[in-house]
């Protein structure tokens, strides 16, 4: 029976998740020309805050610790395992005043509504991941970026989705680059449990009644520390709070 129902409720989540794309495009395009950053990014919020949400059409239930009292008077690099699109809009909700922007492939940066335009016109790095010559210094920019308005930057570092959930290794590169340049940056790990599921046997039909959580770790202050002893501290504490 969930299997005949994943078939019409993966049809209707997916109107609705490009309808929500489609209408807040011009809505962010308005935003941003007429009204400048701010008023752009609130646009950004509120569109997340739906994406967040509406996949409780498949029977996602969320659970969610994230009360960790984070400053705003400096910038934050916000560390998480990857387990698919989905990881994106809780980011962009639960650090909504923390500015977050993102590490991107510059494949996203074209064709896709609301998101591309974001993507252009937010300040997020948008990269090669074949060229570490091209990647290196717009994540360093990226850094620059959230050092001199205390913001903040959400990166993957393992690069590319588990499908499975389970972790890969984690790569420092990304990290290193950042602290470079915002090296009063502090380190937000942050936890995404199940994400994975809902695509777990294809992008149609969808997986019904998956369980996701998402959580926010202590931070950890880099203080003059390698980046590949953080990072590994960074993945350490992702896998145990995975049971990994």
């Amino acid at each position: 029976m969930i299997k005949i129902l994943s078939y019409p409720l993966s049809v209707i989540f997916y109107i609705f998740f490009l309808l929500l794309l489609v209408i807040f495009h011009p809505i962010q395009v308005v935003c941003d020309k007429l009204f400048g950053y701010q008023a752009h990014k609130k646009s950004v919020d509120v569109l997340n805050f739906f994406l967040m949400r509406v996949v409780a059409l498949l029977g996602v239930r969320i659970a969610s610790r994230v009360k960790v009292d984070l400053p705003t008077d400096r910038p934050l690099i916000i560390v998480s395992n990857h387990q698919g699109v989905y990881d994106i809009p809780p980011l962009v909700w639960i650090f909504r005043k923390h500015h977050p922007k993102f590490i991107s492939k510059k494949e996203l940066s074209k064709n896709i509504p609301s998101v591309s335009y974001n993507l252009r016109h937010s300040g997020s790095a948008l990269i090669d991941r074949k060229n570490r010559a091209q990647a290196i210094p717009e994540i360093f920019k990226l850094g620059q970026l959230i050092a001199n308005k205390n913001y903040a930057a959400c990166i993957f570092p393992e690069g590319t989705r588990s499908r499975t959930g389970a972790m890969k290794k984690f790569k420092a590169g990304g990290i290193e680059a950042l602290l470079k340049a915002a090296p009063n940056a502090l380190l937000v790990p942050f936890v995404i449990d199940g994400n994975y599921k809902i695509e777990q046997k294809g992008m149609f039909p969808l997986c019904l009644g998956a369980k996701v959580g998402y959580k926010v770790l202590d931070p950890i202050e880099p203080a003059g520390r390698d980046a590949v002893e953080l990072t590994d501290q960074l993945e350490s504490v992702i896998r145990k709070e995975l049971n990994q």
